[in-house]
């Protein structure tokens, strides 16, 4: 059976699961689908980067706006340019009170990097809380493994090795395994927490091993726990009709020898694909949280008082009134 029609097969077979976004092991058979239809010069990229914290440029000299979105995130940071300074300020100073995490009256440079990555991740929280219905079926603030499976897999519990050329019971086990990892208490009920964690896992520390191993089994097909370089290669490029190579893939093949297989083995292990396909990008997050507690700190003692946050308060956030000349008006009368 083709890809394609057991994606809708499955869909079709509950009906509240068209609502739903594909899970994580039939995205993944999807995604093989999409590769497999391509055209052969299609390059397939699993890297993982962390998304830009702004489309704008960082030009504090012409205005903030950069930072008001690595703030607050962009579709947040548009709602405060309808609201006059004062309405800003205040809103700014609820935020505060929930970075402060440790509720000790002082911003840290470490909290506002959590706050950072926490607004830019909203898209994903977001994704989350559209499912969440879906999968609590109970309605009781959790999602159970058993919750997630049967919503999942329906019907295809009762034959999870059919005819169809799909192994459903290796596909829920490669499914447990990774909700298992989200769940950080053991007992198999995943918080909102936990269970993005489960669905986006590229975005966790602590489930990176779990992206890692998932990654090898796709792409390692002789089952040696190691990727070889036409394993590498045949992941990424779907080879037809003999054509001739296109010319990143000779480029993927240098990179590869020169710089993925770190020990020159001729194949990746686990760290080297980690370096893969989590490479350890520059922390956007941390350089801005750095530069906001450098521009507001007016003690010079490394953490912010709400009352430097507010006292900076167009550095953070938006208002009527963020055109930088009048910021520099606002700052005078201050």
């Amino acid at each position: 059976m083709d890809v394609y029609v057991l994606i809708f097969a499955l869909s079709f077979t509950r009906a509240y699961v068209l609502k739903m976004e594909i899970r994580p092991l039939l995205m993944c058979f999807a995604l093989c689908a999409v590769y497999a239809t391509s055209k052969p010069t299609e390059k397939k990229d699993r890297v993982h980067h962390d998304a830009p914290l702004s489309s704008k440029e960082h030009d504090d000299d012409t205005n903030f706006d950069y930072d008001h979105d690595a703030f607050l995130g962009e579709e947040e940071a548009k709602t405060f340019d309808d609201l006059t300074p004062e309405e800003s300020k205040n809103r700014l100073g609820k935020i505060v009170d929930k970075i402060d995490a440790d509720e000790d009256g002082f911003v840290t440079e470490a909290e506002l990097k959590a706050w950072i990555k926490k607004a830019q991740k909203k898209y994903i929280y977001d994704n989350v809380e559209r499912q969440w219905k879906d999968f609590d079926m109970n309605n009781d603030g959790m999602i159970s493994w058993d919750e997630y499976k049967n919503v999942t897999y329906g019907t295809y519990l009762d034959d999870p090795e059919s005819d169809d050329g799909y192994n459903y019971k290796q596909m829920m086990a490669r499914d447990e395994r990774r909700f298992k990892m989200a769940d950080g208490n053991g007992d198999h009920i995943a918080d909102k927490e936990e269970f993005t964690a489960f669905l986006h896992p590229e975005e966790y520390e602590h489930m990176k091993d779990i992206v890692v191993l998932e990654t090898m089994e796709d792409i390692d097909k002789n089952g040696d726990g190691f990727i070889e370089l036409e394993e590498y290669i045949g992941d990424m490029y779907n080879h037809e009709d003999e054509m001739d190579e296109p010319e990143w893939v000779a480029t993927e093949r240098e990179q590869f020898s020169e710089f993925r297989d770190k020990n020159k083995d001729g194949k990746m292990d686990k760290d080297e694909t980690m370096d893969w396909i989590l490479p350890a990008d520059y922390d956007h997050a941390e350089a801005e949280a750095k530069h906001l507690v450098y521009e507001s700190d007016t003690n010079k003692d490394g953490k912010l008082t709400k009352e430097e946050i507010l006292n900076k308060y167009d550095l953070f956030v938006g208002s009527q009134a963020t055109d930088f000349g009048e910021a520099l008006v606002r700052h005078d009368e201050f």
